[in-house]
């Protein structure tokens, strides 16, 4: 009898074992395996009609702020070029801060400090090139700056991940702290609070310059050329290494359709700036701050999606005991994405203290915070953690610069536009509830 029964298990299927019933129904979402852009390009809607809508939301707001603000806008200037520039330069703190704040949305958590820590990294470099007083290089004075901003948001990210503290509280009272901090630093010296970057002096103009400046049009078009050919390389180089290897990659013609639209994006860009913007004189030249924006951009996206890093951060948002039984190293994956959340509102503080021409003891630490927070779930991160890009970051802070900017040209008063924003913010978070209720209820539709 015993051997009848070990001959029947023998015997008995395969496919009766559960753990391989459970393999056969796990689906390969249809994007990863598509051999051309048309089966990518349905599996792409499919994927949106199953709630994961991805950027596009985004996207259709920028375009229907676009029209309806040049279509109600004085002269319709929205889209002319000196608006344009304008309107990315005042956009550029929104998304340098909130391309910060996403790798501690991406925990689940989050950082209420990054305005006033940016802030008192950007006070330390400004005192720091005063030539009355300290006189020291631009380039040592950022460096310092950056370095206190990434050592606070370390200091920060260890009571969090190693003492197990609240994300919200901890940088709730960082906000305050360096507050304080911030109005210590910025009442050194013969200023009275409010150091400046005027004058002549070289150390002065480079910071002010880095909002300011402009590249020499042929040096743009120059620059513009090899980095889009850079990049084109590196992407075409990748993908195609990939089906060397025999692994999944993306269609030729999708690849190939990538580089296309960031060629031409990057030659309207340049065609914008390369206008001149000035009513008097000559004002033309991509301003400085936009390679420094694409430069924060592309490290931290290849950070976050090229690196082991970057798949621990989306594997601890989306269930960090997962991670942790996985082997992640928890204490050093959350310390490291407060110290880059600092790190990057340091880069943003300096940006606004460039574009103030100084910094001020009125600085906006708390109204950045938001704004930036807004921006990344506007662009489409996720704050319930697991969800969301660097990319994020740049396109919600348009949405929320382009509002500004056009309630500005109409002269709407200010309370109005912090409701406005609010009203989005709303939305988008509303949006990405649904969504994510969309997409439960077709795994266990599936299931």
């Amino acid at each position: 009898m015993v051997m009848e029964k070990n001959v029947a298990r023998a015997e008995a299927p395969e496919s009766e074992d559960p753990t391989a019933a459970a393999e056969a129904a796990v689906e390969v979402p249809p994007e990863i395996v598509a051999q051309t852009l048309g089966q990518w390009f349905q599996a792409w809607m499919a994927r949106i009609r199953a709630g994961d809508s991805g950027v596009l939301p985004v996207i259709l707001g920028l375009v229907i702020i676009t029209f309806v603000f040049e279509g109600i806008s004085p002269h319709q200037v929205f889209l002319s070029a000196t608006n344009l520039v304008n309107l990315f330069q005042q956009s550029a703190v929104f998304m340098v801060l909130a391309m910060g704040v996403i790798f501690a949305l991406l925990l689940g958590q989050i950082d209420l400090s990054i305005g006033f820590v940016g802030a008192t990294g950007a006070a330390i470099a400004v005192q720091l090139v005063q030539p009355a007083t300290t006189k020291w290089p631009w380039w040592a004075a950022i460096a310092a700056a950056l370095l206190v901003c990434a050592l606070i948001g370390a200091i920060q990210g260890t009571l969090i991940a190693r003492l197990r503290l609240s994300s919200l509280i901890v940088t709730l009272a960082g906000g305050l702290i360096f507050n304080g901090v911030m109005l210590i630093v910025l009442g050194l010296g013969p200023f009275s609070g409010y150091p400046s970057l005027a004058g002549s002096n070289a150390n002065l103009q480079v910071l002010y310059n880095l909002m300011w400046g402009t590249i020499n049009p042929t040096v743009s078009w120059v620059g513009m050329v090899v980095l889009v050919a850079a990049a084109g390389l590196i992407m075409w180089s990748a993908d195609n290494r990939r089906r060397r290897s025999g692994l999944v990659a993306p269609p030729v013609s999708l690849t190939l359709l990538k580089i296309g639209l960031i060629a031409v994006c990057a030659v309207v860009v340049v065609a914008i700036c390369n206008v001149n913007r000035a009513a008097i004189g000559t004002l033309e030249g991509v301003p400085w701050v936009i390679p420094i924006v694409l430069a924060v951009f592309t490290v931290w996206m290849v950070l976050l999606q090229k690196t082991r890093f970057g798949r621990y951060v989306y594997a601890i948002g989306g269930n960090p005991e997962a991670a942790r039984r996985a082997g992640v190293r928890l204490a050093n994956i959350i310390t490291l994405c407060f110290t880059i959340s600092a790190f990057t509102a340091g880069i943003g503080a300096l940006l606004y203290a460039s574009n103030l021409g100084g910094m001020s003891n009125n600085f906006p630490g708390n109204s950045l915070v938001l704004q930036a927070i807004a921006s990344a779930v506007i662009g489409g991160t996720s704050l319930f953690g697991g969800r969301g890009k660097v990319l994020h970051g740049i396109l919600g802070g348009l949405v929320i610069g382009g509002i500004y900017n056009g309630m500005y040209l109409l002269s709407i008063p200010v309370q109005w536009q912090f409701i406005v924003v609010g009203v989005v913010l709303i939305l988008a978070v509303s949006i990405d509830a649904l969504s994510r209720r969309s997409a439960t209820s077709g795994s266990v539709a599936r299931v």
